[in-house]
């Protein structure tokens, strides 16, 4: 018995080392992700195959965000993509029920924060409204 734990612990290690190293060489360590249930339920396409998308409109990127939104009536995954010497993020906007790319942009330094700004203050009016009966 007491020779099989440190054999498991080791294949545990070894198989968390290789999932890391996976999630690196892939782009996807992200930081912040915001995935609304109810939405995530309507999109036909998973997070995972977003992110993919995302990663192939962008050589050499890593996400540092996503969420998935509805957005001029339509129901997208939107990435952040930070891209290792390069200042700013790309957008990518991916379509949640077809895949297809709706944008990719360039956001530089200054519209990250007027973009973290806009997304703080809706944070504070939506925590301090009533709730509905």
């Amino acid at each position: 018995m007491f020779r099989i734990a440190p054999l498991a612990l080791g294949i545990a290690l070894v198989f968390s080392s290789s999932q890391r190293s996976s999630a690196q060489t892939t782009g996807t360590a992200h930081s912040r992700a915001a995935i609304d249930s109810s939405l995530a339920a309507e999109a036909r396409i998973s997070l995972d195959s977003a992110r993919a998308i995302a990663l192939s409109r962008v050589p050499h990127g890593t996400v540092a965000s996503e969420e998935l939104e509805r957005e001029n009536g339509h129901l997208i995954y939107s990435f952040d993509v930070k891209v290792a010497g390069r200042t700013g993020i790309q957008e990518v906007n991916v379509n949640a029920l077809t895949g297809k790319v709706l944008g990719v942009h360039h956001e530089g330094p200054a519209t990250e924060r007027k973009e973290a700004r806009a997304d703080s203050a809706a944070a504070r009016k939506a925590d301090s409204s009533p709730a509905s009966p």
